[in-house]
């Protein structure tokens, strides 16, 4: 059986977080933080032109907290010190005075023109694709990739929206001759765990990090020798403790028009594309025939004159 892991605090990444990045990154460990880290990630985020030019001490002063709650926050976040994120968010400033890194998205209004509701979504949806194309740990993903391609079975948990995500990545792997399966029914998800065993594969996709239904099966999954992979906007969540790999999403701003369960699927397909695509090119000989054949035989079914 294998050991979980602690979850008390998120780990710092093993790279620093890119400028452009930062703000998706406080979205992204914020639930997880203390309030007073809170208010320091909030800070830097919000303002990082204003927050660039105060010294550890002054920015403690301007959040109510210490300095030694700012220098952890900057940890979390990805530098080893608040001099290194001193120097990102200046970066980052810079960016967004060039207009090249864009500012916080307005939320969509109730009374918003559709032109502007079109425009402000494909704003929002870029941003988050960047957002978590920046913070995707490619080591965990390499491994998850791995894993999935000698995976004898292949088990993927998600409730609601996240688990649309999961019957996206299913049909993709069985059409590249891989026996995968997504099961809706959270019951039926846990006894479909209980058969898994070493050399097998679970992914849980859960944005909060927190849904029981999604851990469950993937803790059987865990304790029964399975490679565990949570997709989550929430690496420091409760699912983390029986992930063997974690793959961070972003998300768009929560609002009243656009829970995040809609925010968050966006970067989950994301995820899911880029597995399926690492999956393909290490399974190649096996995979382009498998899906050349699913190809002709939907063109088949589809063609009138075959249908006689």
């Amino acid at each position: 059986m294998k050991e979980t892991a602690g979850t008390s605090a998120p780990t710092p990444p093993a790279t620093p977080t890119p400028p452009a990045a930062l703000a998706a990154k406080v979205r992204t460990l914020a639930p997880s933080m203390t309030r007073s880290m809170q208010r320091v990630a909030e800070a830097v985020a919000n303002d990082p032109a204003g927050s660039a030019a105060l010294t550890v001490t002054g920015l403690a002063e301007r959040t109510g907290t210490s300095e030694a709650t700012v220098v952890r926050t900057a940890r979390i976040l990805g530098y080893p010190g608040y001099r290194d994120l001193r120097l990102a968010l200046a970066a980052l400033a810079a960016e967004q005075a060039a207009g090249r890194a864009p500012s916080v998205t307005a939320d969509i209004a109730v009374d918003d023109p559709l032109a502007s509701v079109v425009a402000k979504l494909a704003q929002e949806e870029a941003q988050c694709l960047a957002d978590t194309a920046a913070g995707l740990d490619t080591t965990a993903l390499e491994a998850a990739v791995a894993a999935l391609a000698g995976a004898r079975r292949i088990d993927v948990y998600g409730i609601g929206a996240s688990n649309l995500v999961g019957q996206d990545l299913v049909q993709k792997l069985l059409r590249i001759g891989l026996i995968a399966h997504a099961p809706a029914d959270p019951h039926l998800a846990v006894t479909n765990a209980v058969q898994l065993r070493s050399g097998d594969v679970a992914i849980a996709i859960t944005h909060s990090g927190r849904t029981t239904d999604v851990i469950e099966p993937l803790r059987v999954a865990f304790e029964r020798g399975a490679t565990t992979v949570a997709i989550t906007g929430r690496p420091g969540g409760e699912i983390a403790q029986y992930a063997d790999h974690i793959l961070t999403t972003s998300s768009a701003r929560e609002s009243e028009l656009r829970p995040a369960a809609m925010s968050s699927r966006t970067s989950q397909l994301l995820v899911v594309d880029c597995l399926f695509i690492g999956v393909a090119q290490r399974t190649y000989d096996d995979a382009a025939p498998a899906l050349s054949a699913s190809y002709e035989a939907l063109a088949h079914r589809h063609d009138p004159r075959d249908r006689r």
